[in-house]
């Protein structure tokens, strides 16, 4: 679609700075590594990110957006099948895709392999707005595959995708971001959407508390298999961040980059 690029990027960059003013102003935890060397990695992963969608588009053309377009001028997958009304078929995409995003992320964390991907993410010391962007670049290219066939299962529109893409970053920056909520306004959101307090706990160095909180948008999904657990046991000032193993390494490109192929 036209100009989509742009509008993404733009609201990206809008709500990244927005959430880093608000880490500044109202921060929940003390910083246990340096912001500048850890947010040049962190960014750093995201370009590599970027050329590896890029790589990725030129052997496969379409990627989710694409997909959808490419699903509808040939009537595929469900919702091009079914012609229900726009509004809901927008509605159900949206969930569906977050779910997918839930079901997704919780088999990372069950299968070993994917896993080995995964903790690239979770060995980041501090969390905070970029950890929101730090996932190794093969995992974020089996992501994209994933959509893509989700696309021409489902048949969404092509704006719905625009829209849950957007929502899905935005979410993903505020549940990461090392923001201090008032404990009311938290427990209201997170009957809806996933909080930064809420998805702290799944950043635990504890197995049994980082195999919990798996959403990145909806808190729904959570609540209704079982994997919800609303505060840390040892409290958010007390409880560490990242993988129990691990030094200060994770603030460095190579280390992260090589991190799924170590034996640890």
């Amino acid at each position: 679609m036209e100009n989509e690029a742009v509008i993404r990027l733009s609201i990206f960059l809008g709500l990244f700075a927005l959430f880093a003013l608000a880490e500044a102003l109202l921060p929940r935890r003390a910083r246990v590594q340096p912001r500048a060397h850890r947010w040049f990695t962190n960014w750093s992963i995201t370009v590599l990110n970027t050329l590896t969608l890029r790589l990725l588009a030129v052997g496969l053309p379409l990627l989710a957006v694409g997909a959808a377009v490419d699903a509808a001028n040939n009537g595929w997958g469900f919702f091009n099948i079914v012609g229900w009304p726009v509004w809901l078929e927008f509605l159900l995409a949206v969930l569906i895709f977050d779910f997918a995003i839930w079901l997704q992320h919780l088999i990372t964390h069950k299968v070993p392999i994917l896993w080995r991907l995964h903790r690239v993410h979770h060995a980041d010391r501090d969390m905070d707005v970029t950890t929101a962007i730090r996932f190794h670049p093969v995992e974020i290219a089996l992501s994209m595959l994933l959509k893509i066939g989700l696309v021409y299962l489902l048949g969404p529109a092509a704006l719905a995708v625009i829209v849950f893409e957007i929502l899905l970053n935005g979410t993903a920056m505020f549940n990461h971001a090392n923001i201090r909520l008032p404990l009311g306004l938290d427990r209201v959101l997170r009957m809806v959407l996933v909080t930064p307090d809420m998805h702290r706990v799944h950043h635990s160095v504890h197995r049994w508390e980082h195999d919990s909180n798996y959403g990145f948008a909806l808190s729904i999904w959570d609540r209704v298999f079982r994997t919800y657990i609303p505060q840390p046991e040892k409290g958010h000032d007390g409880m560490t961040v990242g993988l129990e193993w691990q030094d200060d390494s994770p603030s460095t490109l190579g280390w992260s980059l090589a991190l799924p192929f170590r034996r640890k």
